[in-house]
């Protein structure tokens, strides 16, 4: 019986293409697809999947948030994050939200079959780079990126605001009082060292943190 895949991703071409290179193989199928995180949700609650495929940008519920909503519905979900993002940004932080492997769209292509076997098979695919920063602990490394500093919540906090968004509208979206938000804002420029939202989106261009085609 062929492992039953949920490819999410907002881009129609990376979805067919996963098609393709799955139909192709004797053990894998794409049985479901998402282009966007509501939807992922959605397609998550109907029922059982052998694995997930995700990228990080997509409209909707997005990033680290979506990979603790997906555990919170199916604890037992594996999750591949398959993303532009260089492993360096954003990997560490995917696994300890409950992901079970972090492949960048920038790998060497041969990867990707054996990632998704590996995560279906209920294992973890980590790359010889990704296991190089989860032993270095880099997200608290004070010699590492700022923004490795921010908690998942600070962090999910920060890529609204440079993304535009509101403080009201990053309150109700999480379920915050506006007072709350504030404080991870202050929080926020604090560890980052910086006094503005200009300089935050600034740290974020230059760090090819900022994707403007999510919505």
């Amino acid at each position: 019986m062929k492992a039953e895949v949920l490819i999410a991703d907002d881009h129609a071409i990376i979805r067919d293409g996963l098609k393709k290179i799955l139909a192709d193989t004797q053990d894998l199928i794409v049985a479901g697809e998402a282009r966007d995180g509501n939807a992922a949700l959605e397609k998550v609650r109907e029922r059982d999947w052998s694995m997930m495929v995700m990228d990080l940008s997509m409209p909707g519920r997005h990033g680290i948030e979506l990979i603790q909503l997906v555990k919170a519905e199916r604890p037992k979900l594996p999750i591949l994050i398959f993303s532009m993002h260089p492993e360096e940004q954003f990997a560490v932080r995917a696994i300890r939200a409950g992901a079970s492997g972090y492949l960048s769209k920038e790998s060497d292509g041969d990867l990707l079959l054996p990632a998704i076997r590996k995560v279906a098979a209920g294992g973890m695919f980590i790359s010889p780079k990704v296991a190089e920063l989860l032993a270095t602990d880099v997200s608290h490394r004070s010699d590492g990126p700022v923004h490795t500093l921010l908690t998942n919540r600070e962090f999910e906090v920060f890529s609204d605001i440079v993304r535009g968004v509101s403080l009201t509208d990053i309150a109700a979206k999480l379920s915050l009082s506006i007072k709350t938000v504030s404080t991870h804002k202050s929080n926020i420029l604090t560890k980052m060292n910086m006094v503005s939202t200009v300089d935050l989106f600034r740290y974020a261009v230059e760090n090819d943190l900022l994707d403007l085609t999510r919505e």
